[in-house]
């Protein structure tokens, strides 16, 4: 959608928001005419008028997610802000996407350095994104991320091997299977749920069968299917090199991780940590995996960062 008025291009914030006294939960649709990709959904959880700080959701993944963090987010005074990615133009690869993303923060940002946290492959994203955010990030929170996988031998055990593999040898083959994935996760959301925590280690066992974890996970999926070529993009940009790219990141990094995570195991944390210019520490927990983990690290990251490990 483009709306102008005479030659001039205009922009339309339209925001329905269930607040209480301690959070908020707020999806926002923003229409501006310039050309491009113009509509992206955006969800606020936490805090409302607490410290900002951007969600990069996973992949599989989609703004729903960061609804796993509402409530520990309102008592950590955090405002967690998401953007669909997935409904950005597909057209859009490359760095020209990142850039894009980009401009998303800094219209968030307002010339003031905003916190960002990335979640497994989002912490991919976000890595990409603070490269073209000179002096607007203030910290990069990365939090069960992955590391690029050129850099050493992290894929074989990988929760993911099988579909990172075809990504990067069969692109097309991939692409396709992403659209029967996508029909999947569309028509049986919770088998598709299933299917995604068969191999769950650690703590997030017992979130595989947890009533309100699943119900968000179900309607994250439900939306991150809905946009197939926006999860073949992301997939794709990550299966690619990009080790050479990290000395250009923006912002001060902090790395959280579950020793017990199969989705990204920890040596990707400990390389991240070593290879980012600058590493404020790097903190795996004892006993945590994926999903686990980022529902432990969101109330430490309010308070303090983390000292090492």
């Amino acid at each position: 959608v483009t709306c102008t008025t005479g030659a001039r291009p205009w922009m339309i914030d339209i925001s329905i928001r269930a607040v209480n006294k301690s959070s908020s939960d707020a999806a926002t649709i923003r229409v501006a005419g310039s050309g491009r990709a113009l509509m992206h959904p955006t969800i606020r959880v936490g805090t409302e008028g607490g410290r900002k700080i951007i969600y990069f959701h996973g992949v599989p993944g989609a703004p729903p997610e960061c609804r796993l963090l509402a409530s520990r987010a309102a008592q950590a005074g955090l405002t967690l802000i998401c953007f669909d990615r997935s409904s950005l133009a597909s057209a859009l690869t490359g760095d020209a996407y990142f850039r894009r993303v980009a401009e998303l923060v800094a219209d968030e940002a307002d010339a003031t350095p905003v916190d960002m946290l990335g979640f497994s492959i989002g912490g991919f994203v976000a890595l990409q994104t603070s490269r073209h955010l000179a002096g607007l990030v203030k910290n990069l929170h990365l939090v069960s991320a992955v590391a690029p996988l050129e850099a050493g031998a992290f894929l074989a055990g990988m929760a993911g091997e099988g579909v990172f593999r075809l990504a990067q040898s069969h692109p097309w083959v991939f692409a396709q299977m992403s659209w029967l994935q996508g029909a999947l996760g569309r028509t049986f959301p919770k088998r598709l749920l299933t299917m995604l925590f068969a191999s769950a280690r650690g703590e997030d066992r017992r979130l595989a069968t947890d009533h309100a974890f699943r119900a968000v996970m179900e309607v994250a999926l439900l939306e991150a299917f809905q946009h197939v070529p926006g999860y073949v993009r992301d997939i794709r940009a990550y299966v690619s090199p990009w080790a050479a790219t990290l000395h250009e990141v923006q912002g001060r990094v902090h790395i959280w991780h579950g020793r017990e995570d199969n989705w990204s195991p920890p040596s990707m944390a400990e390389y991240l940590g070593a290879a980012l210019p600058d590493c404020a520490g790097v903190e795996i927990f004892d006993g945590l995996s994926h999903y686990s983990c980022l529902l432990h690290a969101i109330s430490r990251i309010a308070p303090a960062a983390p000292a090492g490990s």
